[in-house]
């Protein structure tokens, strides 16, 4: 016989089986309901706008990354491809002055000298710059990484995979080198870096570090407020979007679920159970809003799919919650947005880490004014050689032999005319010679001649085509005559 304590807890079970067995059914229901996608402009331009920036900053990384930070020119201008620059180096150089200087050296002692680039002593001074805004942010870098280790399955990931999210978290280039081993009490780094076969293990967990962004938020509105508030996503759909009835009572249902936090343990709970997709949506929220713009490309958060317990079709999710996150096609790839993180196309709560973007940009500037005064200063010497020119040609006296008078234009015969004319010529009682046929646009050019003799007297043939046609006759009258005829027909 069971007993009433046995009774129940087997009544538990079977619940608590049903109800999960209940949401896999509803789960199959789910997936063949579709959310269309809908573009945003404003968050796409929010992409567009750091697209300038991007470039440059891939330019001045492959230069620093070259030993003694300098290469020659030519050897940079083969690596345009895989820096996606779309212009010649030098063109590059000339739109954006202040980055770089060049300067002729040679490449091997007996080679001629070409031309090499290096770093500007302005570039210098905002890396100088740079390096002091991570030192200062230093505990924001430290919290970020905690953060990263504390939501993987193991409290590890691979140092290589931290490597390639450098940027979109605002690591520094050797935060593995400089900023890891001076925190022994949080981290270990295990084998070395740049072998696939490194990770950086969390020591210790720190309470601090373990709650997320809407953890936080609701603590402070329950603060201000004095009323306490459950912690849970802001869903706000874009405007003119709207969801199907079925979407719509799924996302309420699925809204009304108690927050999990990404922190928590979740090694027991089933992958397709309703805590685990609120769960991974909370995971996405908080790697969004620890990443400096507020998005990252789906391609790089496919990396942690086995430290985070991803889904395969993990970037479903995105679409399927619109109301929480965007979708980009901009550039032709896939970037999850955080959309409660911006207005229109500007961050609202903008990360320390920006301030070296801020000074690049403000480096950047400061070259694109550079080069706009030069060319203005360009124009304005070419008006004022342009009026001194103009003063020169008022001022000089005219003559008849300087003065130049345009060309007349002419049209040549076709092939009819140029029949006529030699017939005409045919007729005269002297022997011409085989004329000159014209090419095949028509020269318009006849030449008749015969025996050379002393000047005569003209007479008169007729006019042909506008031509007056002349015969020349010997001096001494004889009725003989030849003549050296060139008859140019031109229509005038």
């Amino acid at each position: 016989m069971f007993s009433k304590t046995h009774t129940f807890n087997f009544v538990q079970k079977l619940d608590a089986a049903l109800a999960n067995l209940n949401f896999k059914l509803h789960v199959k229901s789910i997936s063949s309901l579709k959310v269309a996608w809908r573009k945003d402009p404003k968050l796409n331009l929010a992409i567009e706008k750091d697209k300038q920036y991007k470039l440059c900053a891939r330019v001045v990384k492959e230069v620093l990354n070259e030993p003694g930070q300098v290469i020659p020119l030519r050897y940079l201008e083969k690596r345009r491809k895989r820096m996606c620059l779309n212009v010649k180096i030098t063109t590059f150089l000339s739109h954006n002055p202040g980055l770089f200087d060049v300067y002729y050296n040679r490449i091997k002692p007996k080679t001629e000298p070409v031309q090499f680039i290096r770093a500007s002593d302005r570039l210098r001074n905002f890396l100088e710059e740079e390096k002091r805004i991570y030192r200062e942010n230093e505990p924001l870098i430290v919290s970020k990484l905690c953060k990263l280790l504390m939501m993987s399955k193991n409290r590890v990931i691979s140092a290589d995979k931290l490597l390639h999210v450098k940027r979109e978290f605002g690591f520094p280039n050797d935060f593995l080198v400089n900023v890891v081993p001076q925190y022994p009490q949080y981290f270990r780094l295990s084998g070395c870096p740049g072998e696939e076969k490194s990770f950086l293990e969390l020591v210790s967990w720190n309470p601090e570090f373990a709650k997320s962004v809407i953890e936080q938020r609701a603590e402070e509105e329950t603060r201000l407020t004095g009323v306490r508030v459950r912690p849970n996503f802001n869903v706000k759909l874009p405007e003119g979007f709207f969801l199907k009835k079925e979407m719509r009572e799924w996302t309420r249902d699925w809204m009304e679920l108690d927050y999990v936090s990404p922190y928590e343990d979740v090694s027991l709970l089933d992958q397709a159970s309703r805590e685990m997709e609120k769960r991974s949506i909370g995971v996405f929220h908080e790697l969004l809003s620890l990443s400096l713009y507020k998005r990252i490309p789906v391609p790089i958060l496919g990396k942690f799919c086995d430290e985070y317990r991803f889904s395969n079709a993990f970037s479903s999710a995105f679409t399927r919650h619109p109301g929480i996150f965007y979708l980009s096609l901009k550039g032709g790839i896939k970037t999850a947005v955080l959309r409660e993180a911006y207005k229109d196309d500007e961050l609202i709560d903008r990360d320390p880490l920006l301030e070296i973007k801020d000074k690049f940009v403000e480096l950047l500037e400061e070259g694109w004014q550079q080069r706009a005064e030069e060319m203005k200063m360009r124009r304005e010497q070419a008006k004022k050689d342009m009026e001194l020119l103009a003063l020169k040609l008022v001022n000089m006296p005219k003559r008849e032999s300087n003065t130049v008078r345009p060309p007349v234009a002419t049209r040549p015969l076709c092939k009819t005319q140029f029949s006529l004319a030699n017939y005409a010529c045919s007729m005269l009682p002297f022997t011409p010679r085989p004329p000159s046929f014209p090419d095949e646009e028509g020269s318009g050019h006849v030449a008749c001649t015969g025996m050379d003799m002393d000047i005569g007297t003209d007479t008169d043939i007729g006019i042909i085509d506008g031509k007056l046609l002349k015969k020349r006759t010997a001096a001494g009258g004889q009725g003989k005559w030849t003549a050296n005829v060139f008859v140019n027909f031109w229509f005038t």
